[in-house]
């Protein structure tokens, strides 16, 4: 094994990924291209959702990060081959596409995990999860009933709309917030809590003090190294514990 550095966490790795790239794929006549990074055969999958700014460099980054650590990834793209916004206003509008027409999101979602699965990746034995819009993404996934064995969000959007719930939930939920997170608000917070225990979901959800929204990404100045090394341990700790 060698060693990489990650903040100041040592993070061991198992083996580099037996295959690294670009893929593209079709779901509902529409053209997409996500990321894949394979580890041996029948490894745990772990299916990563970008945020509002598309897939870019820093899922890629994040998806090499688990190979590391054994896992296989598949980095789904909701937006369409292509389409990477960079301004602010175009980012707001793809992701207003999907999270106004939510059965649109369901079924981009679920093409992806079929798509993974005729991969030769191990969707039965995956967890999702995903920043930002990508959290937002992930917890429709988790409310339609997907079969996955567990649901991740980082600093990922907590409101549901008025007519979902968590009854069909099939997983566990570990929720990851900042609780500086002007955003995404406590009451929202609080919400899902509430809406989890009804419902008899095993979750748990943790808040990171004085850390702001998208603290997780490198670089930028929200980022909060203590916060993103505690909420990737615990994440690292959640798949070694939920996947078989």
């Amino acid at each position: 094994m060698k060693a990489r550095v990650f903040g100041l966490m040592m993070v061991m790795a198992v083996a580099p990924a037996v295959f690294a790239g670009s893929v593209t794929y079709s779901v509902d006549g529409q053209e997409f291209e996500g990321h894949v990074e394979k580890a041996v055969d029948g490894a745990p999958l772990v299916l990563l959702i970008h945020d509002w700014d598309g897939l870019t460099d820093y899922e890629v980054k994040r998806a090499g990060m688990l190979a590391e650590l054994g896992y296989s990834v598949f980095c789904v793209d909701l937006y369409g081959k292509g389409v990477r916004p960079t301004e602010l206003a175009d980012r707001k509008k793809c992701m207003t596409m999907l999270t106004s027409d939510r059965s649109k999101m369901r079924s981009y979602m679920k093409g992806a995990l079929e798509f993974a699965k005729k991969q030769g990746l191990n969707t039965d034995n995956c967890v999702a999860m995903g920043y930002c819009f990508g959290g937002t993404a992930v917890l429709e996934l988790a409310r339609s009933g997907e079969d996955l064995e567990g649901f991740v969000t980082f600093h990922g959007g907590l409101a549901r709309p008025d007519d979902q719930d968590y009854s069909k939930t099939r997983g566990e939920v570990l929720i990851l917030h900042g609780s500086a997170d002007t955003g995404v608000t406590f009451d929202q917070f609080a919400a899902l809590v509430a809406d989890l225990e009804k419902a008899g979901v095993p979750h748990e959800m943790i808040t990171y003090g004085g850390a702001p929204h998208a603290w997780t990404v490198f670089g930028s100045d929200r980022y909060r190294e203590e916060a993103d090394e505690k909420s990737w341990k615990r994440f690292s700790e959640f798949l070694e514990s939920t996947l078989k």
